[in-house]
């Protein structure tokens, strides 16, 4: 079975939608799913596996430059002093913060540089989590 990608004809307010939400970081895109699903009263499921697959092809393309760093949490020993940190870390309350840790393996920082990195992981792993640089 093969898929053919069917090109879909936008109008100008929709291309206008969907070149801002392409300028979007992952955790800004899950905010606005969010967001429309309590607005709308819909699951937006499906849709944000698609989301999570061009953020996959990107983090391989930025892992071959090198040049910019993922800070991941793959795991959690600490979940409060995680929390906490991911708080400090993404400027977020409390209540994303804990949905944040909850949801992980998940990328803090997309495109960090080498120093900045560094210093995330520091951090993330003084308060318990078990981080990676992609």
């Amino acid at each position: 079975m093969t898929e053919e990608k069917k090109e879909v004809a936008l109008n100008e307010k929709q291309q206008k939608v969907l070149d801002m939400i392409s300028e979007m970081t992952v955790l800004e895109i899950a905010d606005l799913v969010k967001a429309m699903e309590d607005k709308f009263g819909v699951s937006a499921s499906a849709p944000a596996v698609a989301v999570a697959a061009p953020a996959a092809g990107a983090a391989a393309a930025e892992e071959d430059e090198k040049s910019t760093y993922n800070v991941v949490i793959e795991g959690v020993d600490n979940k409060i002093g995680v929390i906490k940190a991911v708080k400090d870390i993404l400027s977020v309350g409390l209540t994303e913060a804990k949905e944040f840790v909850e949801s992980v393996p998940k990328a803090v920082k997309e495109g960090a540089t080498k120093e900045e990195a560094e210093e995330l992981k520091k951090k993330l792993e003084e308060a318990g989590a078990k981080v990676t640089l992609k």
